[in-house]
């Protein structure tokens, strides 16, 4: 692939109709080697086509949705690229990085740390909506005026922080299983206080709760939640988000499904439903 930004093809794999490929590049935002997955679907032959941009959860890497949650051929039915980043810089040598599995590596939490050690690597928001998306652009058939974004449980933060925080830059946005308030729950609490330090007012930026409250609003919203999920009680709260958002009128779709837990049979089961949300938007 040729471009300003030299991009590596690591892998590429026929797939309905279309390609899912896999790429790595040096990354100016984060100082580190960054691979992302990309599935182009059979409409691109034709001209550029909207963009899907998925962010993953904790834990994961680029090839955790590609795998598990079999969107490619809903993409590829509705015309849609979908973009799937790493959740974090990796092999960055910072102390401690791989301590936790809920902080440091593959815990991200889409955004731009501040605190040392972090503050030189883990800058998620800019590498995200910038340099990613850029990197998209040029080297993929992408329309750059149709681009939606969504995501799953700290992808699904991510997705309505990073979407509230860059008023335009998305046209259509959904999540599944958010971290919806973080400033209120474990996982939050410490991702915060260790990328950002102790200044609540710079939590506020990323808590999609505490956005929603403070006037930032996003297209209409479609979020699914599984009642099984053993996140729910006390990392999650989508309903501190639900009510933030009747009381503002940020239109939103809640919808909560029996028995469904916190993975990607979840995920896969109401995949079909997010995609035809995007492409509603993004194809019209």
């Amino acid at each position: 692939m040729q471009g300003i930004r030299t991009l590596t093809t690591l892998s590429e794999h026929a797939c309905f109709g279309g390609v899912q490929g896999f790429y790595e590049h040096d990354s100016t935002e984060t100082g580190t080697k960054m691979k992302f997955g990309v599935f182009v679907p059979p409409q691109a032959k034709n001209g550029p086509v909207p963009v899907l941009f998925y962010l993953a959860g904790l834990t994961c890497s680029e090839e955790t949705f590609a795998i598990k949650a079999g969107a490619q051929r809903h993409a590829a039915e509705h015309g849609l690229i979908l973009v799937t980043p790493d959740t974090s810089p990796r092999n960055t040598g910072v102390e401690g990085a791989d301590a936790a599995w809920d902080f440091g590596t593959a815990a991200g939490f889409y955004l731009d740390a501040t605190e040392a050690p972090w503050s030189a690597n883990w800058r998620m928001e800019s590498y995200v909506t910038r340099e990613l998306r850029a990197l998209v652009l040029e080297h993929f058939e992408a329309r750059d005026d149709r681009i939606g974004l969504f995501g799953h449980s700290m992808g699904g933060h991510g997705a309505l922080t990073l979407a509230l925080n860059h008023p335009g830059l998305y046209q259509s946005v959904s999540a599944f299983a958010p971290i919806a308030a973080p400033m209120q729950c474990p996982w939050g609490l410490k991702a915060f206080s260790g990328y950002l330090g102790n200044d609540r007012k710079a939590w506020a930026r990323h808590d999609a709760t505490e956005l929603i409250k403070s006037g930032a609003r996003v297209p209409p919203l479609l979020i699914d939640q599984g009642l099984a999920d053993k996140f729910l009680a006390e990392q999650l709260h989508p309903e501190l988000f639900e009510a933030a958002c009747a009381a503002a009128g940020q239109p939103l779709t809640l919808r909560q499904h029996e028995g469904y837990d916190h993975g990607y049979y979840f995920i896969s089961t109401f995949m079909a439903d997010h995609i035809a949300h995007h492409a509603a938007i993004l194809n019209a």
